[in-house]
């Protein structure tokens, strides 16, 4: 059985972000793999090693501030988890925390939790649309579709990017590049949600929760004809060859 954890579901979810878990949960049970979802809410203690796929979502500039003091708590069991190889999915305000500080507009800093070593200043001006960014999946490249909403421009220091921007913003609208990698770790500013519109990164993620866990990591094809139909909809709108 895989064991999900769907951190502070109450306070972070913009967009439609618990979609992800949905998606992360269903595709595996089209394939009998047996799936636990575990909501963590503030002030529970988690032991996150026993985890073996865990989803952060995005959220308000308060609500970072509430959620970085209550994971503070517990980031060394965090740390050890991911280095350990667990399979994370964080989008924008959680992809955030996990840097080392988001800057506000007033100049305060919101400390994260330091795990990657990443920062996010506010910026002047938002950044909206679609987005369309090539990722490299066990060894392929694939065109992956999403829509971004954020004022925070991340900016990576010695952390690897997810992908490369091939249209729209990405971390900072500057350096082309999107969301962050560090080992299973998996960072974006991708809503949409993310899973559910690129099914071959959630069943990669599927696929690496697996192998970490010791069970025979190769998984069924699906019909994915709809969401690949849509995906490359996409692709062409935004002026990328499919």
């Amino acid at each position: 059985m895989l064991k999900v954890c769907h951190l502070y579901p109450d306070l972070l979810n913009l967009y439609g972000d618990r979609g992800n878990v949905m998606a992360f949960s269903r595709r595996c049970s089209w394939r009998h793999i047996p799936v636990q979802v575990y909501q963590a809410n503030l002030g529970d203690k988690l032991n996150f090693e026993n985890f073996d796929f865990l989803f952060i979502g995005g959220g308000s500039d308060r609500e970072q501030t509430l959620l970085a003091a209550d994971l503070t708590r517990q980031v060394d069991s965090l740390k050890r988890a991911i280095e350990d190889g667990l399979v994370v999915l964080a989008i924008c305000g959680g992809y955030q925390l996990l840097g080392q500080y988001y800057q506000m507009p007033d100049g305060r800093k919101i400390p994260g939790l330091g795990i990657l070593d990443l920062y996010t200043h506010s910026g002047s001006k938002r950044l909206i649309g679609n987005v369309a960014v090539e990722m490299e999946l066990a060894g392929k490249k694939v065109k992956v579709t999403g829509f971004e909403n954020h004022g925070g421009k991340t900016f990576l220091n010695g952390v690897e990017p997810l992908g490369q921007v091939l249209a729209g913003n990405g971390n900072n609208g500057t350096d082309h590049q999107e969301g962050a990698r560090y080992k299973n770790a998996f960072c974006s500013y991708l809503h949409g949600p993310l899973l559910p519109k690129n099914p071959a990164l959630t069943d990669h993620m599927i696929s690496l929760a697996l192998e970490r866990k010791g069970m025979d990591s190769t998984i069924v094809p699906l019909d994915d004809s709809f969401e690949e139909q849509a995906n490359g909809e996409m692709l062409e709108r935004l002026g990328v060859r499919r």
